[in-house]
């Protein structure tokens, strides 16, 4: 499965993370989506930012970033 966006090879921080999926959030088709999963991010990433381990935050930035693809070829792909 290849990345939503271009760019996803290059999130390496948490910062970049929450930008490369606030971009994904543009592709959803309705604005009501847009903002639900915009919430969810920013929750995400709150409750995230005291994670230390550079491992763990690691293996956030994989599991988000293949959540959103996963996400984004659930509502993309039914038009």
């Amino acid at each position: 499965m290849s990345p939503a966006l271009a760019g996803a090879e290059l999130v390496r921080t948490p910062v970049q993370l929450y930008r490369y999926l606030l971009r994904c959030c543009k592709l959803l088709p309705t604005a009501a989506m847009q903002k639900h999963y915009q919430h969810a991010i920013r929750q995400s990433y709150n409750s995230h930012a005291d994670e230390d381990d550079a491992e763990r935050i690691q293996m956030i930035i994989q599991r988000a970033i293949s959540d959103a693809d996963w996400i984004l070829n659930k509502y993309t792909k039914k038009k």
